[in-house]
């Protein structure tokens, strides 16, 4: 939420303290939504533990949080911190993707899809849909556009600095969010099978991190 704030929050000169301060506030708006929301669907109440409550609650907070910080840059024309980001250089650029990926990857990670699909999957599928998301990523990075992409020459050295890197990013933060919902209890071959899987949207997410965050 902080790094959000610093390189796409509300305002274009801010400090530590200030973003520091919106990171906070988009936590809490994350989770009082997430609560109400909760509560008028009836999957909070009185019975519900308070260790299920608060599991609850973070689960839905998390994307919640992050629509937070990115709302002002959603729904106006002229956003405020629009040119933020490409101050950030190549190590913002990356933790945007990161930030896509992870908006993305979260939503589906929890689900049992993920899991039985990766179960389906011969080795040849794995490395077909590597391939595939590694081909989409390049076609919607040289789409959408990054900052600094204009001072490489050539789709090569574009491949490498965006396409690769993006890549990895989102197989990290598949990798990372299978974890966090204890899906790595499958052995090797499973969790390769399921994080290829889960990297499909995680790459997309990092593709069209430009245009998400």
């Amino acid at each position: 939420m902080f790094g959000l704030s610093r390189f796409t929050g509300f305002r274009d000169e801010t400090s530590f303290f200030d973003d520091l301060l919106d990171a906070l506030a988009a936590l809490m708006v994350g989770f009082a939504v997430s609560a109400a929301l909760l509560w008028l669907m009836a999957l909070l109440g009185l019975q519900t533990s308070v260790r299920e409550a608060v599991g609850m609650i973070a689960l839905q907070a998390t994307p919640a949080s992050m629509g937070a910080v990115l709302a002002n840059k959603q729904l106006k024309a002229n956003v405020p911190g629009a040119d933020k980001e490409d101050r950030a250089g190549y190590p913002g650029q990356l933790f945007l993707m990161a930030a896509g990926a992870l908006y993305f990857a979260f939503n589906v990670a929890p689900t049992e899809e993920m899991i039985l699909i990766g179960y389906k999957m011969s080795p040849w599928h794995t490395l077909t849909l590597v391939i595939a998301s590694l081909l989409l990523l390049h076609t919607l990075v040289f789409t959408v556009g990054f900052a600094g992409q204009k001072k490489h020459e050539g789709r090569v050295l574009a491949f490498l600095h965006f396409t690769l890197a993006g890549y990895g990013v989102a197989l990290l933060v598949s990798l990372y969010v299978l974890w966090t919902f204890g899906r790595l209890d499958d052995g090797v071959t499973a969790t390769v099978r399921s994080v290829a899987v889960l990297s499909f949207p995680g790459a997309i997410g990092a593709a069209v991190a430009r245009l998400v965050v």
